[in-house]
């Protein structure tokens, strides 16, 4: 279970950083083809969207801008096996043109291809995944419109983001590109190969960075802290890194108990260390207060028993420092008190001088102190007057500190006028005064918490409950044959936590939930009144969670605060987006606007496009897009492309291209046997193809979507079905919670793999719970 949760505990951060970027992460396709020294027909050196780079025109079929082999190799080395890079283009494509502005491939096979198609208004990535699959991933959006555009595509392991002029796209999470491309891999720029998808237009500053979120050298104001999908997948790497090292490991414990088995018929003395002193077999000594002896490598020792002292007269029992029975001591008269050897007593005379006394030798004799009494930094209402001494010391002073007997196992604690000695938690005293402590063995005399499937086992001053060969732990005291929880065997509710207890298991809905664990539902923070958004903003309840969210006419000033306060009002009539009409006069209000009319004037909705003076009603092709048709709707302008009809001998081929009936808007297919005319459609290679003004689009099959956890594709066929058999499929659902347990009894994630133990060619794999194994033929 450890596993498991580490693996959910995952969330890692990175901070996108800096405007420059390392050389070495840095391909430049301009710099590898050298553009601009010759060689490439169809390519001429033009002005460019900026002038700190070049910029190049790309144009008609007759070219092949491919990189040299050697310079195709040293880009492969930078790319080769790496699952975070950004593609980067700065652009301006032909209308309707439908091109591939930078493709990498093998033989039929594209590891990574970027292509704007301007017939259907879609830009294309085309990649190789793990499972060896062909993945095109598609974003609909117009780039083909004879305007500038910067564009990026970044690729974190399974992260995806298209930013188009520093705005963001798309972002999505796909299967995971496979960039463990071959040496011999080709890269072409602008087109796919010599014969199909030429790019026409301009580009510039066409890169590969390999980096995450690569989109911030080209637009420098996106720069922010952010997250990336590749810390998540690292992390599932080296888990999976350290399941294949728990395995190894195992094995050779394995091998390695079984030496140690072998050496149980070998004589070897066992001695015993104690306080860094060895003792050879039944050897014995004395610890304190106890008789040891070394038996068999294992000290065992039994508390020394002292009778009671029979003290003759004038005599008197007391503990001697280093014994530990009482022994007979002569005592002294002193007071009307007894007194042993040793004792000292402090008195006052007649002119409140303080004498000391010691008893020596059955009387008391005068001590004089060698140093006069130090100074107190105390109140005298804090001074304390010992009877042991002629010095008063301060409440609270430590007495502990000047040397005590408290032995091992025995503390030295702090009285008022002394100190004493106290056995520490787990032990018992061996005399009255607690200087001498043994161990309390709480599994002999039942004084432990082990509970069933346990085993208990003595520990100086505690315990241990150890599990049963079989069993698993619970907690500290408890453990259980089955992991419900681990196993999925439980009824708890997707959105419960699961706690596994002896005999069975318990739920707990997650925060954000409500109910007995078993059914959980969401609790709707907005309406159950557990937050209060700003009122600039609106709750919205999301599962497990909220959100404030801006009202309409706000948007949030970048600050994000979590009660919506960061909304502020967005100025319409500033930023244009209003409706007033020409003759009006729009005002700026808290969430919205107002189109008031000037004095004196009438209001006739009337439009201003392109600052002209658009009538309500009027109709006109507009000037930079002859196939869009614009009209003036109530102080409105509202767009559409331009309906085609074929029929229509007026038609315009400009913008109808499927309607051109000419020769040079005719395409050859892929074979360069059969030719088709503008407009005509085709499936090739499980790709729909299209033929307009002679230039070939072609984009994926759409597939019905499959809702199974295992797919695969036959032969012959296009689109993925589902399968039962988790071994025949080439694409599965993966879920982490769906474990597979290996040779070594290792919890194994599903997608990870491993070369079975006792071979070398039989690759395993686990799919959300099962285990499939084949033999690569190629390692025989």
């Amino acid at each position: 279970m450890g596993l498991l949760q580490l693996f959910l505990v995952l969330f890692l951060i990175c901070t996108c950083s800096g405007f420059g970027v390392d050389p070495a992460l840095r391909i430049s396709l301009f710099d590898e083809l050298t553009l601009g020294e010759g060689g490439f027909d169809g390519v001429t050196q033009v002005q460019g969207f900026h002038s700190e780079s070049r910029a190049f025109h790309f144009q008609g079929t007759s070219r092949e801008v491919k990189a040299p082999a050697e310079v195709s190799k040293q880009m492969v080395q930078k790319l080769k096996g790496k699952n975070e890079f950004t593609v980067l283009a700065t652009l301006k494509q032909d209308h309707l043109n439908s091109g591939v502005i930078l493709s990498i491939h093998h033989s039929e096979h594209r590891f990574l291809e970027l292509e704007s198609s301007g017939q259907r208004s879609e830009v294309r990535l085309h990649y190789r995944t793990k499972s060896q699959q062909d993945h095109t991933e598609v974003f609909p959006y117009s780039l083909a419109d004879d305007q500038w555009h910067k564009v990026s595509v970044a690729v974190s392991a399974s992260h995806v983001i298209l930013h188009v002029d520093c705005n963001r796209i798309y972002e999505r999470v796909v299967e995971a590109p496979f960039m463990d491309i071959p040496e011999d891999t080709s890269f072409w720029l602008g087109q796919r190969n010599a014969a199909h998808g030429f790019f026409k237009g301009v580009m510039q500053d066409v890169e590969i960075l390999v980096m995450p979120q690569g989109y911030i050298s080209q637009c420098p104001d996106l720069n922010r802290t952010c997250p990336t999908c590749n810390d998540f997948h690292g992390l599932v790497q080296k888990i999976m890194e350290l399941q294949d090292i728990l395995a190894k490991t195992s094995s050779k414990l394995s091998r390695a108990e079984e030496k140690m088995n072998g050496l149980d018929g070998c004589y070897c003395e066992r001695t015993c260390s104690v306080k860094g002193v060895v003792y050879r077999e039944d050897e014995g000594w004395t610890d304190g207060c106890r008789n040891c002896t070394c038996t068999n490598g294992t000290v065992q020792c039994e508390a020394i028993s002292c009778p009671p002292p029979q003290c003759p007269a004038g005599t008197a029992p007391a503990y001697v420092k280093g014994a530990c029975c009482k022994e007979c001591l002569p005592v002294c008269l002193f007071g009307g008190r007894e007194l042993v050897e040793g004792d000292q007593r402090a008195v006052r005379d007649s002119s409140d001088r303080c004498l000391l006394f010691e008893c020596r030798e059955r009387s008391m004799h005068r001590v004089v102190p060698n140093d006069p009494c130090p100074e107190l930094n105390c109140p005298e209402s804090e001074q304390i007057t010992l009877s042991s001494r002629c010095c008063k010391v301060c409440r609270g002073h430590d007495f502990c500190s000047e040397g005590h007997g408290c032995m091992e196992h025995s503390d030295c604690v702090n009285l008022e006028a002394g100190d004493c000695c106290v056995c520490k938690d787990g032990f018992r005293p061996l005399r009255d005064d607690n200087a001498y402590c043994e161990d309390i063995d709480e599994c002999a005399e039942g004084k432990h918490y082990c509970r069933e499937n346990t085993m208990c086992v003595n520990t100086p001053g505690s315990f241990m409950c150890i599990c049963h060969t079989g069993y698993i732990r619970i907690d500290d005291y408890s453990c259980t044959e089955h992991d419900e929880c681990l196993s999925g065997l439980h009824n708890c509710d997707e959105n419960a936590l699961c706690f596994n207890m002896v005999g069975g298991h318990s739920c707990s809905c997650k925060p954000g939930y409500t109910g007995n664990g078993t059914v959980c539902k969401d609790i709707d923070e907005c309406v159950d009144g557990f937050v209060e958004c700003d009122s600039k903003s609106t709750c919205v309840n999301l599962p497990g969670w909220y959100h404030c969210e801006c009202r309409d006419g706000y948007h949030d000033n970048g600050l994000f605060s979590a009660n919506g306060e960061s909304c502020v009002d967005i100025n319409e009539c500033k930023t244009g987006r209003n409706t007033c009409a020409n003759d009006t006069v729009c005002f700026n209000l808290e969430g919205g606007y107002d189109c008031r009319c000037p004095h004196g004037h009438n209001c006739t909705g009337d439009c201003i496009h392109d600052n002209k003076v658009k009538h309500s009603g009027q109709i006109w092709v507009l000037d930079s897009d002859r196939c869009s048709v614009c009209s003036c709707q109530a102080g409105q302008v509202m767009c559409r492309r331009m309906v085609c009809d074929c029929d229509n001998p007026n038609a315009d081929l400009f913008c109808c291209p499927e309607c051109d009936p000419r020769l040079s808007s005719q395409c050859l297919h892929q074979n360069g046997l059969l030719t088709y005319g503008s407009g005509d459609t085709w499936v090739e290679n499980c790709q729909q193809c299209q033929c307009l003004q002679g230039q070939v689009d072609c984009w994926p099959l759409p597939c019905p979507p499959v809702d199974c956890e295992f797919t695969m594709v036959p032969e012959g066929e296009c689109c993925p079905r589902c399968v039962t058999d988790p071994c025949q499929a080439d694409t599965i659902r993966n879920d982490i919670t769906k474990t597979c347990t290996d040779e070594h009894n290792i919890s194994r994630f599903s997608g990870s793999s491993w070369i079975k133990h006792g071979t070398e060619c039989t690759l395993c794999q686990c799919k959300n719970g099962h285990i499939c194994c084949s033999v690569d033929p190629m390692c025989l």
